[in-house]
């Protein structure tokens, strides 16, 4: 499985954003997927992940109410809206999936394949 994340880039407080994870290779409509955010200098963490079936949504604190993650099996994409940003939310974010993500989990280590990430920087 590869994974292609795109739509990051710079926008202003306050601003969207909305992150693609397109797959290939196999379909991964059996497998959950997570978004996972990095700074340099810090571990990654957590972002949002979502079910198989796309039934269930999980989200930090840090951005429950402002990210939406949502996925299309049918296009093998997960996507990751992201709304009312904060410098904060700066980091790379990656998507990830595989065989180990029955469910969804906030362990980076519980996932199999990653994208190369993409970058979002919001500014003051």
């Amino acid at each position: 499985v590869q994974l292609q994340a795109s739509g990051g880039g710079l926008v202003q407080a306050g601003g969207s954003l909305r992150l693609s994870c397109a797959a290939s290779g196999r379909t991964i409509s059996d497998y959950a997927v997570g978004w996972f955010r990095q700074v340099p200098g810090k571990e990654r963490e957590f972002a949002a992940g979502i079910s198989w079936g796309g039934g269930s949504t999980y989200y930090p604190d840090s951005v429950q109410g402002r990210f939406t993650i949502s996925r299309d099996n049918a296009k093998s994409t997960v996507y990751l809206l992201m709304n009312s940003l904060k410098p904060e939310d700066t980091a790379k974010y990656y998507c990830a999936t595989g065989p180990r993500a029955v469910v969804v989990s906030t362990k980076s280590s519980d996932y199999d394949y990653w994208g190369q990430g993409t970058l979002v920087t919001v500014s003051s």
